[in-house]
């Protein structure tokens, strides 16, 4: 194996793990702090875990952990098509990992059952304050825009360097607080995918807008970015 291909896997296996931290630091936090830490503590708990990542993998890989975030980033030319497919698949896998591993932590406690939630994004009647679905598409689709804005904005070339982390991390918090009473806040189609796939039923069925909002928010962010930026879809940023 050439020097290149194992530079290639560790990307991936960096993808991986850090998207299973998200959903295992992220989630967790709802499902066995919640109680004590609240919607804010919740909120603090996503942006510091990917705050964190940012400096961990982030030289490995760019520490996408999310299909949108991935999407935008291949719109604007940071990531070959091959490598955002794989990126995209590792990062659901990730996140089904990390849901994985949550259940298994949480279920060691009596009296817990997954249909009580493993912080699954959700909407409508006997979801958080019960928000309708032109709400939770409204809202997941300008959340995942502000938020994957600020991701091209303060990782480009026209950026103040060493201080991305901070901002990215404080972006995901922020977009947590007004969030997590409409969806719990999704933003990333690959940490919806897998506490979904544990919780099924409503969770599943409702799969399908944790995908569609955030990609047409994160395509809306990479096209307005280039434009605010006056960058040619031709140009490599």
């Amino acid at each position: 194996m050439s020097g290149n291909e194992i530079h290639v896997n560790r990307k991936y296996i960096a993808e991986f793990l850090g998207t299973l931290a998200l959903v295992f630091f992220g989630c967790g936090s709802a499902v066995i702090a919640g109680n004590y830490i609240g919607f804010l503590g919740i909120a603090f708990a996503f942006g510091m875990v990917l705050l964190v990542l940012c400096y961990a993998i982030g030289p490995i890989s760019g520490c996408f952990v999310n299909p949108a975030v991935t999407i935008a980033m291949w719109m604007v030319k940071k990531i070959k098509s091959k490598d955002a497919l794989i990126y995209i698949a590792v990062q659901c896998l990730g996140a089904i990992a990390g849901a994985g591993l949550l259940f298994a932590v949480a279920s060691g406690v009596s009296g817990f059952d997954v249909a009580d939630g493993l912080g699954q994004n959700g909407f409508g009647d006997g979801y958080q304050d019960g928000y309708n679905v032109t709400s939770a598409f409204i809202v997941e689709v300008f959340l995942t825009f502000f938020f994957v804005y600020v991701i091209l904005k303060v990782t480009s070339k026209f950026a103040y360097k060493g201080f991305e982390g901070m901002a990215i991390g404080f972006a995901l918090f922020l977009v947590h607080i007004i969030g997590i009473p409409i969806t719990g806040t999704s933003v990333n189609p690959a940490r919806s995918l897998g506490p979904a796939l544990f919780v099924n039923g409503t969770a599943i069925e409702q799969l399908w807008l944790f995908w569609a909002a955030p990609i047409a928010g994160a395509m809306l962010a990479a096209i307005v970015w280039m434009y605010l930026s006056n960058i040619k879809a031709t140009d490599r940023i």
